[in-house]
């Protein structure tokens, strides 16, 4: 029976490998799981499942990401159709701002770094920015996915002056350790997958090379055109202003909601908060131009929603999949398979592996965290291994999870910043994952000798 429990995201990795329809496969791996959890009544696992859906509406961090994830396509929508977003490509053109694709991948990914203080925040803004450019460089949409997914979360984790750092020591205390700062800290030069990763990522953009799974997906596609806009003449300012409005409000409701500390604010809440003032900010700023009517933008708005709609879907599946997994087990039984005996020089790989597994099967990583620094921080007190190194081996193991999971929210909000296919996204980032996962295992083995 115990073994029962790693079946739901073992399904839902073949079904969606065997089918390429993530929906399909999240349906099918949250009926699982709640088979198992009804004692094999299949009814009460079609209820169950049911009521696993519905229930995600009641925590309000996960309506607010749902609602954010579908209104978001009208911020887009409005920008995009009113040529704000070509003149502005058209723009960086003109001053040779981004003038090779180098340039752009680069400018791609500084500014996912800037944006550290949200993980989410800095793979839409970077996505929502790049499209247009990586199509005028016939560069692929899975290249830019690969990219701003690859900076966002490991960029977040390294510059920890955000909600994963206040979430992190939060997790830290009560273990007896003389400065849980300190150790969090120590673990940034130690999160080897993290810092592999942005090094892969810049030699991407740097050489203008891509591999794999990737190099095979761009030989492939014929070249992609950007989207069209309704209105020729489109200025600047219908994309500048609204993007500016959304991450100036963000770390401004996000000092809001945290009372002054940007650490403590809600970052669910925030960008909430946040898309809809851009929203209401491109709104205005139409209305102005007399091509334009109230009427006319609603109808574009609820285009640009309706397009979301099967991202929004995967996300709810996503977070009611985790919930029934949460309530199998599934986490810690992984986990526990960690306390055997194991040479000491071998904890440190196997604790990060272990959190690739679990972040992997259950699409998050700040849930991977919660299950693991519990286990990892004892751990490295009655073994005299570094505080720091386990923990970097908790946190790396938990994103180089995240990056490999089809049904990862932030995975999933990739493929949205990019407008780029989901699967496609998963199938050419995964190799990259994997190489930075394989340069990591010796660092960790040769920080515990």
């Amino acid at each position: 029976m115990d073994w029962l429990v790693i079946l739901p995201p073992l399904v839902a990795v073949l079904v969606a490998v065997w089918k390429r329809e993530v929906l399909l496969a999240l349906v099918v791996a949250l009926f699982t799981a709640e088979f198992i959890n009804t004692g094999f009544n299949p009814l009460s696992a079609f209820l169950a499942s049911v009521n696993r859906m519905t229930a995600v509406f009641t925590s309000s961090g996960n309506t607010e990401i749902l609602l954010f994830s579908l209104i978001i396509g009208a911020l887009l929508a409005l920008m995009r159709n009113s040529g704000g977003v070509n003149a502005f490509v058209d723009y960086l053109l003109a001053k040779n701002i981004a003038r090779t694709p180098r340039s752009t991948g680069i400018l791609t990914t500084l500014l996912g770094i800037v944006i550290f203080i949200e993980s989410y925040l800095s793979v839409l803004a970077s996505g929502i920015f790049a499209q247009n450019l990586f199509d005028r460089f016939n560069m692929s949409r899975a290249r830019l996915a690969y990219i701003i997914d690859s900076t966002s979360s490991p960029v977040s984790v390294l510059i920890l002056l955000n909600g994963w750092g206040a979430y992190i020591l939060g997790l830290l205390d009560g273990y007896g350790l003389e400065n849980p700062l300190a150790v969090m800290v120590a673990s940034i030069p130690l999160n080897f997958y993290a810092l592999i990763t942005l090094v892969i990522v810049f030699y991407t953009c740097w050489s203008n090379r891509v591999f794999f799974a990737l190099a095979g997906h761009e030989a492939s596609s014929p070249r992609q055109e950007a989207p069209s806009s309704e209105h020729d003449g489109g200025k600047v300012s219908y994309f500048l202003v609204p993007i500016t409005v959304l991450i100036g409000s963000f770390l401004g409701f996000m000092l809001y909601t945290g009372q002054g500390s940007l650490i403590a604010g809600s970052g669910s809440s925030s960008v909430l908060y946040a898309v809809l003032l851009a929203i209401a900010t491109a709104v205005i700023l139409l209305l102005r131009d007399d091509r334009y009517t109230l009427k006319s933008l609603t109808e574009t708005s609820y285009r640009g929603m309706s397009e979301l709609l099967p991202v929004v879907s995967i996300i709810l599946l996503a977070f009611a999949l985790g919930a029934s997994m949460q309530a199998l087990g599934t986490g810690p039984f992984i986990a526990g398979l960690i306390s055997q005996a194991l040479p000491f020089w071998l904890i440190a790989p196997v604790v990060f592996i272990t959190a690739g597994i679990i972040s992997f099967t259950t699409g998050t990583s700040w849930g991977t965290f919660g299950i693991l620094i519990p286990v990892a921080i004892p751990i490295a007190l009655t073994t005299d291994l570094s505080p720091s190194l386990l923990l970097a081996a908790v946190l790396g193991g938990g994103v180089f999870g995240d990056h490999c999971s089809p049904i990862s929210d932030s995975t999933v909000l990739a493929s949205l910043a990019a407008g780029c296919e989901h699967l496609e996204h998963v199938r050419t980032q995964l190799p990259y994952a994997l190489l930075g996962a394989a340069l990591s295992l010796p660092l960790l083995i040769l920080f515990s000798l």
